[in-house]
């Protein structure tokens, strides 16, 4: 797939995963909507980076631990324990389900939001 269209298809990710964090409540509906928001985001970005990595040469990254790597080596992330919380949220979400943990994942979420939307303006600005 063009990096183009994946970055368009992040872009629109992160948009949706903003919006529904703009929504004040206490519904843990609502809730379980932003963490699939967030988890679809974070799907799409560590993807999108492995596909780059590939168009540039690089083989090894097929995970999310190895995606990011490649990514904070080449500077296109800038915090690394961010990242690491993230997908350490994500595989929470993703492997197990638990009440409080989707509670103290979803408050976490709105620091990630700025963190995706910062990616998804390196990755624009990169030259394919």
């Amino acid at each position: 797939m063009d990096n183009r269209i994946l970055i368009r298809e992040l872009g629109q990710a992160v948009a949706r995963f903003e919006e529904a964090m703009e929504i004040s409540t206490d519904d843990d509906l609502v809730k379980a909507g932003c963490i699939q928001y967030f988890e679809f985001s974070f799907e799409l970005a560590w993807k999108t980076i492995k596909q780059i990595a590939n168009d540039q040469g690089v083989a090894d990254c097929n995970s999310p631990k190895s995606s990011l790597k490649y990514a904070f080596k080449n500077s296109w992330l800038d915090d690394e324990e961010i990242w690491l919380d993230m997908l350490s949220s994500r595989n929470k979400m993703s492997h197990t389900y638990n009440a409080s943990t989707a509670l103290n994942v979803y408050d976490k979420l709105s620091s990630f939001v700025e963190i995706l939307k910062n990616l998804l303006i390196t990755l624009e600005h990169l030259d394919y």
